[in-house]
């Protein structure tokens, strides 16, 4: 059907909330919105439900845990991409970029493999109108590992590569400031011993030397000449932010302070926390609330990271327990990470963007959804 009409919602709106409202989406676009309920036949009366704009997800690893649902088991790339998108519709997310993680400075991990089969199977879906949201390409390259380059390559012409983030996970900054907390990460997640951590921690300044800041450079000099975005992971001190301006980042994933937010912030790089942050009410890492950067309004966008429902979740908590108006809350979600990305064609109600759009229903406080609509088409 090329032409969609919800009526009787209540329709969030950049900077509004209509009580009463009719949204007509035509050709796969907004091409209307009115106050008050329509009677035209075909329309679809959502009950007084919300009518949201789809949600815009900027970095999740949710696929690496259906492609490698237990350790060193590996499922089939195919199969892994249906249940993720599945998975991300029923969350309400209508467009994804897809984090894939090049390179493992130790070499024996997910990100250690080649990934590039994903490409083909995207394409093949695709083609086949079989995905439910529109998928893109986040790559996020370890500064450290020295096979990045060769793992990011498969994706460095591919047209939905959109976003490349530079991390560096060594224990002892940004992320690991606490190596406490690292080595429960890295012993617990990983396997590793306490002794096979020291011996990681010694020798990581040698192998930072050798790959890192070559890496940084190549690949942010890669994001500038193909016009990608760039972002930098877990900005931790005002050095930081400074070295990701002047790399060309426009944007600051996960910072881990307040400080290097503001400062993030100020100068125009966008910020984007976690979701789960939010809803769990504090970082895993021991790092800065999420909730403190959104009271202190530092907060750009949010990333459901791991946890694909925790995206809409953690919109209703900052609108109930942080001050946010729903229109507020919803941009965090939406059109925030949209434009962190360069997609601006989406992520709010508004005549002339994409018809992606979200029927939810409010039980006990919490959002529900009930319908999921990419460009017009029912997904879920």
């Amino acid at each position: 059907m090329d032409e969609q009409i919800f009526t009787n919602a209540r329709v969030v709106l950049g900077q509004e909330v209509l009580p009463r409202a009719t949204v007509r989406v035509a050709g796969g676009r907004i091409a209307s919105i009115e106050s008050g309920a329509s009677a035209r036949p075909g329309a679809i009366d959502v009950d007084g439900d919300w009518l949201l704009p789809g949600l815009v997800e900027v970095h999740t690893d949710n696929l690496e845990r259906h492609v490698m649902p237990r350790p060193k088991v590996t499922f089939p790339m195919r199969a892994a991409v249906q249940a993720h998108d599945a998975e991300l519709a029923a969350a309400g997310i209508t467009t994804v970029l897809d984090a894939i993680g090049v390179g493992d400075p130790y070499g024996d991990g997910f990100r250690s493999r080649d990934q590039s089969a994903l490409l083909g199977v995207l394409d093949q879906l695709e083609s086949a109108s079989a995905l439910r949201c529109q998928h893109l390409i986040h790559v996020r390259c370890e500064l450290p590992a020295p096979n990045a380059q060769e793992l990011f390559e498969p994706f460095a012409g591919h047209p939905r590569l959109r976003l490349i983030s530079l991390m560096d996970h060594t224990p002892g900054q940004r992320q690991w400031t606490d190596v406490e907390q690292a080595r429960i990460y890295y012993t617990g997640k990983k396997g590793w011993s306490d002794a096979q951590f020291d011996e990681e921690v010694r020798i990581a300044p040698q192998r930072q030397a050798r790959h890192a800041q070559p890496n940084r450079r190549w690949f942010a000099d890669f994001a500038r000449a193909h016009g990608v975005a760039l972002a930098t992971h877990d900005d931790t001190t005002l050095e930081h932010v400074e070295e990701a301006r002047a790399l060309g980042a426009s944007m600051s994933e996960f910072p881990t302070t307040l400080a290097a937010a503001r400062h993030a912030h100020a100068h125009g790089l966008k910020t984007i926390a976690g979701a789960p942050n939010v809803v769990r009410g504090g970082s895993h890492s021991g790092n800065v609330a999420a909730a403190t950067l959104a009271r202190e309004g530092v907060l750009d966008g949010l990333s459901s990271d791991y946890v694909p429902g925790s995206l809409l979740q953690a919109a209703w908590v900052l609108h109930r327990e942080a001050g946010f108006s729903l229109p507020e809350a919803m941009r965090v979600v939406t059109r925030g990470p949209a434009e962190a990305a360069g997609l601006h064609d989406r992520g709010e109600i508004a005549t002339g963007l994409r018809g992606d759009l979200l029927r939810v229903r409010e039980v006990e406080a919490h959002p529900v959804v009930r319908e999921v609509y990419v460009a017009g088409r029912r997904v879920a």
